[in-house]
């Protein structure tokens, strides 16, 4: 039995004060669509998965992914991504919002064992009152049989996908709805209060406290120097930037980065960069150091940590930082996967003291927090 998973992540809602639709702004660390994609991929009868983004949001998805672009309306994302992975041929899809990041395992797994000829609609009863409001009058609806609707919802491929053809110039808000309108079984599947779909910034807030509460809070340290050699530019924080000199290094001598990658490794207990990245290593000569970063993010990932912020101080004469900051900042960001919000950098002098004060070498260092889930 070949089963796949189609996550819808085309959203274009944006977060107040970003740019970036919400799917894609880090939660607690992770991106909403990256926590999504981890609860589906941790089952084992899921085959592949798929996600669905809105047209030029490629830029805001995780390398790993190879996006399929969706459509004007929700309905239409699901329908392109269904005829994208036609030629897969699964006999069963789970279609999913990207909003819904706290999906639990026994949900996932309550859907896998009853798929058959039946759409499965996760849901749960209304525990609220509901009313209707009329013309002129409220009215209390009888909420015995009335239920909230959530995702996965799971079908036999090659049916949702013909409706989803057939029915294409409808509108429907949700997948079930299709099988609803052809007049074919549905069964319901028990969802989870805890199973939210994040729509609005209370929403937003309230999953990062949630996220939050659990783990715990570790702090790394991290600390790096090089001598200044001739040359024509030096690298800070991943940018390349034009210098009098360059570094005596093995590697780029991006001390910033080194800083950071020690700073990342001693949150998990996980040593120093040279024990990683040997200088002896002729594999690191001239090494672009994100390259250093991103193992000890995968490191910290495989320990269940994810970045809370991180601050890192340059001590330097010379260059100015001001003119790189925000490229410094952004870069770093992206390594983490946080916000920019998230990374400080700030460079000082030494008053003219020491090795870095006559200008022979620079140093910085770094300090990051992380929460680690148990």
């Amino acid at each position: 039995m070949k089963i796949d998973v189609l996550i819808v992540a085309a959203g274009a809602g944006l977060r107040v004060g970003s740019h970036v639709p919400k799917q894609f702004i880090p939660l607690a660390g992770k991106s909403m669509l990256q926590r999504t994609m981890e609860n589906y991929r941790a089952h084992p009868a899921i085959r592949n998965i798929h996600v669905v983004i809105g047209a030029g949001q490629e830029k805001f998805c995780p390398e790993i992914l190879t996006p399929i672009t969706g459509g004007a309306r929700r309905q239409d994302s699901v329908r392109l991504g269904l005829e994208a992975m036609a030629a897969g041929a699964p006999d069963y899809v789970l279609i999913v919002d990207a909003a819904r990041p706290f999906t639990s395992a026994q949900i996932i797994g309550r859907v896998i064992e009853n798929l058959s000829e039946f759409a499965l609609l996760t849901a749960i009863p209304l525990s609220d009152t509901i009313k209707h409001r009329g013309e002129d009058q409220i009215v209390t609806i009888d909420r015995t049989n009335i239920f909230s609707a959530q995702t996965p919802q799971a079908f036999p491929f090659a049916k949702i996908l013909e409706l989803h053809q057939k029915f294409q110039d409808k509108d429907f808000t949700d997948d079930v709805a299709l099988f609803e309108h052809a007049g074919l079984p549905i069964q319901i599947i028990q969802g989870d209060t805890r199973n939210l779909k994040i729509t609005t910034a209370e929403d937003f807030d309230m999953a990062e406290a949630l996220l939050n509460a659990g783990g715990e809070s570790r702090i790394g340290h991290g600390f790096d120097v090089h001598r200044f050699k001739d040359g024509d530019h030096i690298w800070l924080g991943g940018v390349k930037i034009p210098h009098s000199h360059g570094v005596d290094a093995h590697s780029d001598g991006d001390v910033i980065l080194h800083a950071l990658t020690d700073a990342l490794l001693g949150t998990i207990g996980g040593g120093d960069i040279g024990q990683h990245f040997p200088p002896s290593d002729p594999k690191w000569k001239d090494a672009a150091s994100d390259q250093f970063v991103s193992h000890a993010m995968q490191l910290l990932r495989t320990a269940g940590g994810s970045v809370v912020n991180a601050d890192i101080t340059l001590l330097a004469e010379a260059p100015r930082l001001g003119p790189h900051r925000e490229k410094i900042q952004a870069r770093i960001a992206a390594l983490l996967n946080v916000d920019a919000s998230r990374v400080n950098v700030k460079a000082t002098t030494t008053e003219k003291l020491g090795f870095i004060g006559r200008s022979e070498g620079l140093a910085a260092e770094a300090v990051v927090m992380v929460r680690v889930n148990g």
